[in-house]
């Protein structure tokens, strides 16, 4: 007999602590001011006047500072905890946003994004520590599935209010997003006080061991397949915009609306889905699959004439895709580590996809200027279909034979 939708969704949202409701709540502060990094390339392309290649510089010093503020932010994560680096991170990018929104000259934007990468990546890996330490094995990527929902909500909302303010005035866009970064910094230090946390964290910091990632050959080889599909993820927000501003005409709100949509759908669907496919098998699967299918989707852009419908299609694709490979993937990483690394593995992650910031807007912007678009959803398509069966040939020689559930490997 199946479960009633009511029975499933209880189910999949039971047994979370409250501080990770915490954590989700915080995140969606921060997450519905998200509307600068999505709208950035048009915004240096339309309204800035930059070239493309310009543009996409631009978004390739996001990742530059990125990479250097995750390692920062890893280090210190691993030395005093996780509270007080979420909680500077956000107060200074709130300062950040607003200043990087008054700067008009192609070295100033992009020094400031450089500057203010540096700050909003440290607080991936203290967030994402936080999170596993609020979890239980059990329930870890359903914990990672319910920060994932809060920053779904968050980017649908951002996203719409993002696509409706950027025809209005884009300077709207830093002033909106720097405030819900100084509001989530606030929030945080009410709902979880530091006197509440921080003698525990500092106890499971001083008592775990500390085995390091850059020792952990699986870990590097997982990282290497992750830089690949995250840079094909990453045109999501790069490319696909200007592909969908330029040759196929949309404009700005509808552009929001998509990633808006995106959001939704993860938000309805995503715990649910998770519940039913957590601890059942290896999360290397779940990833394997989750690469093929995005990469289906950019290579239907080929394929489908321009319109509303084809949109939605490539939408649910990729939208698919990240449910099934994202909060597997943060599963991964975790299941290898201990309270007292946790920083740096969490470090690790996040310059993954920082690298994989600075490489898709670069790559994308040269096959776009030397060959089109069409190459470029190709060659997407082929990066995908490459780490696909990166994380399937790591999963068979170091898994197939001794999968140990999830519980089992968190400490």
């Amino acid at each position: 007999m199946l479960s009633s939708p009511i029975q499933l969704y209880k189910k999949a949202y039971s047994g979370l602590s409250r501080n990770s409701w915490y954590l989700c709540l915080v995140m969606f502060i921060n997450r519905s001011g998200t509307m600068v990094i999505p709208f950035m390339t048009i915004y240096c392309r339309h309204e800035l006047h930059f070239s493309i290649s310009q543009s996409t510089l631009v978004m390739g010093a996001f990742g530059a500072g990125s990479i250097l503020g995750a390692f920062i932010g890893g280090k210190i994560t691993d030395k005093i905890g996780f509270y007080y680096v979420q909680v500077m991170a956000l107060l200074i990018g709130g300062l950040l946003f607003m200043v990087l929104g008054y700067q008009v000259s192609f070295a100033s934007v992009m020094a400031g994004s450089f500057v203010l990468s540096i700050c909003n990546e440290a607080f991936r890996p203290a967030n994402s520590t936080a999170v596993a330490y609020y979890s239980s094995g059990g329930n870890l990527t359903r914990s990672n599935s319910l920060n994932r929902l809060a920053v779904n909500l968050g980017w649908a909302f951002g996203g719409l209010l993002g696509g409706t303010l950027a025809g209005i005035n884009y300077h709207l866009l830093f002033w909106v997003d720097g405030s819900t970064n100084i509001l989530a910094a606030l929030l945080l230090l009410k709902l979880i006080p530091a006197s509440k946390v921080m003698k525990q964290i500092r106890k499971s910091i001083m008592t775990g061991k500390a085995a390091s990632p850059y020792q952990d050959g699986v870990y590097l080889a997982f990282i290497v397949c992750a830089i690949i599909f995250a840079t094909c993820f990453f045109h999501v927000f790069t490319m696909q915009p200007l592909y969908y501003k330029g040759p196929w005409h949309f404009n700005e709100f509808f552009i929001g609306l998509l990633m808006g949509i995106n959001g939704l759908l993860i938000v309805i669907f995503e715990m649910v889905i998770i519940h039913n496919l957590e601890n059942k098998r290896h999360p290397l699967n779940y990833i394997c699959v989750g690469s093929l299918v995005i990469g289906a989707g950019f290579i239907l852009l080929n394929f489908l004439p321009p319109s509303y419908y084809s949109a939605f299609a490539v939408l649910i694709f990729i939208t698919v895709g990240e449910m099934l490979a994202m909060p597997f993937m943060n599963s991964f990483w975790i299941m290898r580590t201990t309270p007292a690394n946790r920083g740096q593995y969490a470090a690790m992650y996040t310059i993954a996809w920082s690298v994989a910031q600075i490489i898709s807007p670069l790559l994308g912007g040269q096959v776009v200027t030397y060959s089109g678009y069409y190459a470029l959803w190709w060659v997407t398509g082929a990066m995908c279909l490459g780490a696909s069966i990166g994380f399937l040939v790591l999963f068979r020689r170091n898994f197939k034979q001794k999968h140990i559930p999830i519980e089992e490997t968190v400490f």
